[in-house]
C-alpha cells in the first residue's frame, strides 16, 4: 500500500477530485495549509504599494491506495491540477505498512 499527499492549488480541487472519483478512488482527506516552496511567496501589489505574501494557501490531498494504483492516481492528479506556473504544486508518495479498519478489525488493502 502506498499513501499519496497532492499538495494543490485550491482552485483545482474540484477537477482533481472528479477526476479520481473517475479513476475509481473517491475516497481520501483534504485539508487547508500555507506554505511556499523555492520561491519564497509572491510579490503582490495593492493601492500601489507592494507587499510579499510569503505563506500561499493550498490544499492537501491525502489518500491510501494499492500499490498498482499509483500511477493511473498520480497520472490523474497531475493532469487535472497542472496549469504549468511556478506554485502547482507535489506529490509524494510513501509506503504503508498496515490499514485497520475500526469498524470491522479487517487489516491490509481490503481495509482501504
Amino acid at each position: 500500500m502506498k499513501k499519496i499527499e497532492a499538495i494543490i492549488r485550491p482552485a483545482k480541487l474540484e477537477a482533481v477530485r472528479r477526476a479520481l472519483e473517475k479513476v475509481g478512488y473517491s475516497g481520501l482527506m483534504i485539508t487547508e495549509i500555507e506554505g511556499h516552496g523555492k520561491q519564497k511567496g509572491v510579490v503582490q501589489q495593492w493601492r500601489g504599494e507592494k507587499y510579499r505574501l510569503e505563506l500561499l494557501p493550498k490544499l492537501k490531498i491525502e489518500m491510501v491506495v494499492k500499490n498498482e494504483d499509483v500511477e493511473r492516481i498520480t497520472k490523474a492528479i497531475i493532469e487535472n491540477a497542472k496549469t504549468g506556473e511556478i506554485g502547482d504544486g507535489k506529490i509524494f508518495v510513501s509506503a504503508i505498512d498496515e490499514a485497520i479498519r475500526i469498524r470491522t478489525g479487517e487489516k491490509g488493502e481490503i481495509a482501504l
